[in-house]
């Protein structure tokens, strides 16, 4: 009986043993916290260049600054109010005064008159189009550069050119057709437009009214500002909430209303593994984590809560070199966070969650001993009890 006790223990600890040795094949939700900071020592090749970074205040305000300044009124400006300037394709009315006794436009012009007691005499020219070449054609004063100039500046020219030919001219440039000086406003607006432009300097909120607003709920929609070759988005929320960021448009701005939910992964132990919406303004840590539904407490490692990005390659200074970068110059970033410690939970409140982030919660290292312990106790127990059935 003695010799077959000993048999029976030699078989469970060659089943542990076997299991022990199995371990890397033992179901799990994803890498240990323990595995995930080898990827910053260079351990395994795959992970090299791979940046491991620990989520403190410091990183988190210096996320924030990098944020904040890709906003309207830093990256378009928004104190320069827009000037009129005429372009190729407009339609100006020119009105020429001129003192008695003049003469120069009065014989055989249809619409010349007199105005006042002065008997001043106005002429009002035909209107004509700025041509290919941004030149109009005044009587007496032959072509004249248009385009690019405010219709001050035009008259300003004309009047120059009549002065020693007519008497004591006057003249008046009114645009009476904006083909150019516009804002393109598309997206999920009402009705996609084009918003003519006026020296009253339009603003962002303008262009979005005058399109019949957005058809999908504020706190939902991100706003793009094309000009040039330079772009910005911002939430429509921050804008009006913010006074500055309602920036003036200039001609040319094409402004897109993008019905864009957000969206972050959560996997690993958390409450639930699916795919979560949020706003369009962005939500923090904290409330991804509350959205997700926390950490569930028989698995989860709290100094394993880690945040996947691929970050702008300037947002920081990388720990590591070389560093690995993307097709479009992004930088894989692991933000790593331990929230045993009470002040992380400070960090989580500040800590913004970006578009497409992975949220994940490794197990616990005793969850994984657990799995070997049942493995071993699932294997040896049959064999227990058919030796006591035996016996």
């Amino acid at each position: 009986m003695q010799r077959l006790s000993l048999g029976l223990l030699g078989i469970v600890c060659a089943l542990g043993a076997l299991s022990l040795a199995g371990c890397s094949s033992i179901p799990t939700s994803g890498p240990s916290t323990a595995q995930i900071g080898q990827a910053s020592k260079g351990v395994d090749e795959t992970a090299t260049g791979i940046q491991v970074v620990d989520l403190t205040d410091d990183v988190a305000r210096r996320l924030f600054a990098e944020r904040r300044s890709g906003d309207f009124a830093s990256v378009l400006g928004d104190g320069a109010l827009f000037r009129q300037q005429l372009g190729i394709g407009d339609t100006i009315e020119v009105s020429i005064w001129e003192a008695p006794p003049a003469t120069l436009f009065g014989a055989g012009v249809s619409d010349a008159r007199t105005v006042g007691s002065s008997n001043a005499r106005v002429t009002v020219l035909p209107d004509q189009a700025i041509d290919g070449d941004g030149l109009i054609n005044v009587p007496f004063a032959g072509l004249v550069k248009a385009a690019g100039r405010t219709p001050s500046q035009l008259q300003r020219d004309i009047a120059g050119r009549l002065r020693n030919i007519a008497h004591d001219p006057q003249v008046l440039v009114k645009l009476s057709k904006n083909a150019t000086s516009y804002t393109t406003v598309v997206g999920d607006v009402v009705n996609n437009t084009r918003m003519p432009l006026t020296a009253r300097g339009e603003r962002l909120l303008d262009a979005l009214a005058s399109a019949g607003g957005v058809r999908q709920p504020v706190d939902k929609i991100t706003i793009q500002i094309t000009r040039g070759n330079t772009v910005a988005s911002l939430p429509l929320e921050l804008v009006i909430k913010d006074p500055r960021q309602n920036v003036p448009l200039r001609a040319g701005d094409v402004v897109t209303a993008l019905f864009q939910p957000y969206s972050f992964l959560a996997l690993g132990a958390t409450g639930k593994n699916q795919e979560i919406n949020f706003e369009a303004q962005g939500i923090t840590l904290a409330q991804a984590l509350a959205r997700s539904g926390g950490l569930q407490d028989s698995r989860s490692d709290a100094q394993g809560v880690f945040i996947f990005r691929l970050e702008d390659a300037r947002a920081l200074q990388w720990p590591t070199s070389p560093v690995r970068t993307t097709a479009d110059g992004r930088v894989p970033v692991i933000y790593r966070v331990n929230l045993r410690d009470p002040s992380s939970f400070f960090v989580a409140q500040s800590f913004m969650m970006d578009n497409k982030d992975l949220l994940y919660v490794s197990n616990a290292p005793i969850t994984e001993l657990q799995k070997v312990l049942n493995l071993v106790f699932s294997v040896a127990y049959p064999v227990v009890t058919g030796v006591q059935s035996f016996k």
